[in-house]
């Protein structure tokens, strides 16, 4: 999502004639566009901003995104170089914001505004041409899980209307995006206006933007088990362009923890979703996110973990040490885990999930897969691009006959943990 907002911002503030540059040395101003998930996160952005005054005292400073929604004074409390905190939800208001920087007045705009951002925003006009484009579908989370800062740095739940999303899709086509992945905190709990007035759903809109000529790919991120329908399963079934991967979050494998982080299902239904999914679609990739040492976790819960992974096998999946984050009800909860007994347990996940990855990828291996192109690699004619599956693969193009955008066939020859390696077949 902060990729998609940092991209939003810097269309706005071009329009003003405002310009990124990859050097802070050259800067005049520096926008920290902030996550808020994890403490780890939070505190980097204190260092690195104390690191960039040591470097330059003149700079303009802004911290946006959800740091910033959370913390709101507080950081100007504690770092007072920082000249200005926005929040998400008023990232369109950065360019008038901006020109008001030189009258030596702090500015907090966190409000939760009652105008629509995504309306005042511009017409996409994408600064770096890229294959592939993320497209915010949704905003904010009204599921309200006890581990989890989102309904108080994003809001509610918001979904836009299908035409303008269908408007921006084409838009980026019209820029040479091939490929979109749907984005919201709770992506399929969209209910946007349909194009008859209704309200639609994920999986009627993924159907919609597949009718677009030039779109050859869809993907979305990140779900919740409790709105994962049989119209989404289906559309999984149905349409060629959706990708064959579903990232699905669970956290635990331990029924205990999950009512304890309110999650509003049980192992059960996750289970039961993987097992109706696999069937409609051969092959998907599952992957999915996990919190290893939230408070009140026993040995067993976290066994009762990985016998969830084991029994799903995943083709990917992301892990953290669990994170107290201030406001939300589990960081008052008196049985915290000791850091050493959630680093144990967190190498233990990793280490299984990381065998579950290669094996994932090593079926791969003779077969030939579809790759779109997305960079060029860092060894002489190498270039580098994705599977349907999501998984990067690294081939020679040594005729330079391709361009980054265009798709190729690739023959697997090798793999890794995070990657595949292969040959270009001609003529594909």
């Amino acid at each position: 999502m902060n990729v998609y907002d940092s991209e939003r911002i810097l269309e706005a503030l071009d329009k003003k004639g405002i310009t990124e540059t990859k050097d802070s040395n050259e800067s005049d101003l520096v926008i920290f566009n902030t996550c808020h998930i994890r403490e780890k996160a939070a505190e980097k952005l204190y260092s690195d901003i104390g690191r960039l005054k040591k470097q330059n005292n003149t700079k303009k400073i802004v911290v946006a995104g959800c740091v910033a929604q959370a913390e709101d004074s507080e950081i100007i409390r504690r770092m007072p170089d920082v000249d200005m905190v926005i929040g998400p939800q008023t990232y369109h208001k950065l360019p008038e914001l901006v020109s008001k920087l030189d009258k030596k007045k702090k500015i907090i705009e966190t409000d939760f505004p009652i105008e629509n951002k995504f309306n005042l925003l511009a017409r996409r006009k994408r600064l770096e041409k890229k294959p592939t484009a993320f497209l915010t579908i949704q905003e904010g989370c009204d599921k309200f899980c006890t581990f989890c800062v989102v309904p108080y740095t994003r809001g509610a739940e918001y979904s836009r209307t299908t035409a303008e999303l269908i408007e921006e899709a084409k838009s980026l086509v019209d820029q040479g995006v091939v490929e979109l992945t749907l984005l919201g905190q709770n992506v399929n709990a969209y209910h946007g206006e349909s194009l008859t007035n209704g309200s639609s759903n994920l999986a009627r809109l993924i159907y919609e933007l597949s009718k677009i000529s030039g779109i050859e790919r869809l993907r979305y991120t990140t779900n919740h088990p409790n709105d994962v329908n049989d119209e989404l399963i289906c559309a999984h079934r149905d349409i060629e362009k959706l990708m064959p991967y579903m990232h699905l979050p669970i956290q635990s494998g331990s029924n205990k923890i999950l009512k304890s982080m309110n999650r509003k299902h049980n192992v059960e239904k996750y289970i039961d979703i993987i097992d109706k999914i696999r069937s409609a679609k051969k092959g998907i990739a599952i992957s999915s996110d996990f919190i290893v040492g939230f408070p009140g976790e026993t040995d067993k819960d976290f066994e009762d973990t990985l016998a969830l992974v084991k029994t799903i096998e995943f083709a990917q999946a992301f892990s953290f040490n669990y994170s107290p984050r201030p406001g939300t009800p589990s960081a008052d909860y008196e049985a915290q885990i000791p850091q050493a007994t959630k680093s144990e347990r967190l190498e233990r996940l990793q280490g299984l999930l990381k065998e579950q990855q290669f094996q994932f990828n090593n079926q791969f291996i003779g077969k030939i897969v579809k790759i779109l192109i997305e960079k060029v690699g860092k060894e002489g004619c190498q270039l580098v691009g994705r599977t349907p599956h999501l998984q990067s693969v690294f081939f020679e193009d040594i005729r330079k006959v391709y361009k980054i955008g265009e798709f190729a066939d690739i023959k697997i020859n090798s793999v890794k943990i995070n990657n595949l390696s292969g040959e270009l077949i001609e003529n594909s």
